[in-house]
This record gives structure tokens, sequence and C-alpha cells, in this order.
């Protein structure tokens, strides 16, 4: 499977964070957006921040995630 582009993942995030969204697309989802970002943790940037972070804000940090 190719790479999502940044547009993709950004829309992934949208989705992701619309509170109606059923469970098992969150899943599908989380699956995807893990699989294009370095960042450990992407779930952590959407559902768990002190940060109130936009989705194209989560894709860049997602994406320019270095493990150090």
């Amino acid at each position: 499977m190719d790479k999502l582009t940044k547009e993709e993942l950004i829309f992934l995030v949208k989705e992701l964070m619309n509170p109606t969204l059923d469970d098992e697309k969150v899943s599908e989802y989380l699956d995807l957006l893990e699989k294009n970002v370095p960042y450990p943790a992407p779930s952590d940037l959407i559902f768990w921040s002190n940060e109130d972070y936009t989705a194209e804000q989560v894709v860049k940090i997602a994406l320019n995630y270095k493990d150090e």
C-alpha cells in the first residue's frame, strides 16, 4: 500500500476529531494514521493532548517527529 499524502492524513485526522464517528471507523482510521506517520502514538495528539491542535497541526507534528 502506498503512503498517504499529507492531505489524506489531514482528512483522516479531521474525521477522527468528529465525535459522531463510529468506533469501527475510529479504529480503521487510527490504524491507517499510525502506519503513515513516524510519531509513535498519533492518537495522543488528537485525544489526549493538553493543546487544542487542528488537524493540520496534528499531521505536521506527526510527520516531523524524529526518534532521538
